[in-house]
C-alpha cells in the first residue's frame, strides 16, 4: 500500500519536497543545460516540459508500482530550488526504489547531490522500509559514479552497450544499496566492533 508523501524531507542544508507550479522557471533553467541534459532521457526542456512534469506530478505518492515520484531540492537557508530528484517504484518490484538526481550546476561540487541521496536513503529504508535501492547510470557519468561509491553503493552490472539511447549505444552501471547493507553503514563504530566480536 502506497503512503502520503510528507510534507517533505530535511537534512542539514536541504528539503525535499513536491513540486509546486512556481518551480517551472527553476526547472527550465537548469534542465535546458545541454550538460545536464546529456546523460538524461530529453534532449531539450522548455516551459511546456517543467508544466507537463509539473502536473503530472501533482497526484502522485512516492510508492506506486509503475511510477516516478518527483521532488525539488531546495536549499534550506535561502528557499532556491537547486535540482530535482526521482523515486521509481518498480511494478513487479515493489520493495525495490530506483533513485535519480539533477542537480543545477551552479550547485556541484559541494556534496549537495550526497546530502540529497542520504536524505532519500533514511526515507527509503527507514520509512519505507525497502528491501535495495539502485540506481542506472551511464559509464561516462563520472560524477554520478564517484557519488554512488562514496555513500556506499555496490556496483551490481556493467551493461555494455545495452540500449540505444540519444543516437549511440548506450553503456551504463547499476548501483545498488540493501537495507540491511545501509543499517551496517550506519551503525556506530562500538557496535560494529561489538557486532563483529559476535559474529566472529
Amino acid at each position: 500500500m502506497s503512503q502520503s508523501f510528507p510534507d517533505h524531507l530535511a537534512s542539514a542544508r536541504l528539503r525535499l519536497r513536491r513540486l509546486y507550479r512556481n518551480d517551472a522557471k527553476a526547472l527550465c533553467a537548469y534542465r535546458s543545460l545541454p550538460e545536464v541534459a546529456r546523460y538524461q532521457y530529453w534532449e531539450s526542456f522548455g516551459p511546456k516540459d517543467a508544466a507537463r512534469l509539473i502536473e503530472t506530478q501533482s497526484g502522485t505518492e512516492p510508492d506506486i508500482p509503475g511510477t516516478w515520484f518527483q521532488m525539488a531540492i531546495i536549499k534550506a537557508a535561502t528557499g532556491e530550488m537547486m535540482g530535482d530528484c526521482g523515486l521509481h517504484c518498480p511494478e513487479n518490484e515493489p520493495r525495490q526504489m530506483e533513485i535519480g538526481i539533477t542537480l543545477s550546476p551552479r550547485h556541484q561540487g559541494r556534496l549537495y547531490a550526497d546530502e540529497a541521496v542520504e536524505c532519500l536513503l533514511d526515507y527509503l529504508f527507514g520509512r519505507l522500509e525497502k528491501h535495495r535501492v539502485f540506481a542506472s547510470i551511464d559509464v561516462l557519468n563520472r560524477s554520478a559514479i564517484a557519488l554512488c561509491r562514496r555513500l556506499g553503493f555496490r556496483q551490481e552490472a556493467h551493461l555494455v552497450e545495452h540500449r540505444w539511447f540519444k543516437n549511440k549505444w548506450q553503456s551504463e552501471y547499476v548501483f545498488a544499496m540493501l537495507k540491511r547493507e545501509w543499517v551496517e553503514r550506519n551503525l556506530p563504530d562500538k557496535s560494529k566492533h561489538q557486532q563483529a566480536k559476535t559474529f566472529s
